[in-house]
């Protein structure tokens, strides 16, 4: 059974928020599960979610879902341990619709940062 590494003293950045707007499209609705909320991004080549989470983690699953039409081409999930340089897990390539998509299976070990559902005392980086 998996669940969310995401708990309420995980830092979450993000790239850029649609107009500045993060009262409607802030980093806030990321994990808020609602379905009628989400991050949006302004334009732009590259946007990114890093995370950084309370504790050691182990990333067994990436899931990941997008606003049919809003998805992006391509995406590389990072992680590292504490204060070192992030290193490349898997390249991902998600579908452009608006369901639930599991984008990474596997372990990743040795806790640290990750992005999106990842972990430990420094950033994660979740390039979109």
């Amino acid at each position: 059974m998996t669940h969310s590494l995401v708990c309420a003293d995980t830092v979450s950045r993000v790239s850029s928020v649609l107009n500045r707007n993060t009262r409607q499209f802030g980093k806030k609705h990321l994990f808020d599960q609602d379905e009628e909320t989400c991050w949006n991004s302004d334009q732009g080549p590259s946007q990114w979610v890093v995370l950084e989470f309370p504790q050691r983690i182990r990333v067994s699953q990436l899931q990941i879902q997008f606003q049919g039409g809003f998805s992006s081409r391509r995406g590389c999930l990072e992680g590292s341990q504490r204060s070192e340089a992030l290193n490349k897990i898997v390249d991902f390539y998600p579908e452009d619709n608006n369901s639930i998509q599991i984008s990474y299976r596997g372990f990743w070990g040795g806790g640290g940062v990750c992005g999106l559902q990842q972990a430990a005392s420094r950033p994660a980086l979740l390039h979109l």
